[in-house]
């Protein structure tokens, strides 16, 4: 199980770059070798703050940072549902609408990372961390203009913002 998680992200994070340059995965151009955990950001769970702590948190700060929650994926049920066990999994999608348009207007493959995701994820020893990719990669487009990049840094500030408030259990 833990195998067929990595090839779907890696797929997810990877695959969408070759199709969106025209190439399906299996005929793309072999993508520069990546440590996966070079492209996220992620903190655990603060002691004694439970995985639904976190989870009001983030939302509640999320509110007051005027960032959307536009969905919430419990993976963890589906696969459960599916028959399978499963240590917790949810996915929050939260998004600036205004600076998505912006930056998909700038670039089409922006797209494809939207909207930011955090992950909940209990590891094997019950530990809950939450996990969200490096925006950073992104900000450093040295093509991206002055305001762009001043948007893309506020929305990396806002989600970093609101995973260490989940993470503290602190709104």
């Amino acid at each position: 199980m833990k195998n067929l998680a990595f090839f779907a992200l890696l797929f997810l994070s990877f695959g969408s770059l070759a199709i969106a340059a025209g190439t399906a995965p299996s005929k793309a151009k072999p993508l520069p070798v990546l440590d996966i955990a070079q492209t996220v950001v992620k903190s655990p769970l603060a002691r004694g703050v439970s995985m639904n702590d976190a989870v009001e948190a983030m939302k509640i700060r999320a509110n007051a940072l005027n960032i959307k929650l536009v969905a919430e994926l419990p993976l963890s049920r589906q696969i459960e549902a599916m028959g399978e066990k499963s240590r917790r999994i949810d996915i929050y999608q939260f998004c600036d609408p205004l600076t998505a348009k912006k930056m998909v207007e700038y670039d089409i493959h922006f797209a494809a990372y939207l909207p930011c995701r955090i992950a909940l994820v209990e590891d094997a020893k019950g530990q809950g961390w939450l996990v969200m990719m490096n925006l950073d990669l992104f900000i450093q487009d040295p093509k991206l203009d002055a305001v762009l990049k001043a948007d893309a840094i506020k929305v990396r500030d806002t989600l970093n913002e609101i995973m260490q408030a989940g993470a503290q259990g602190a709104w």
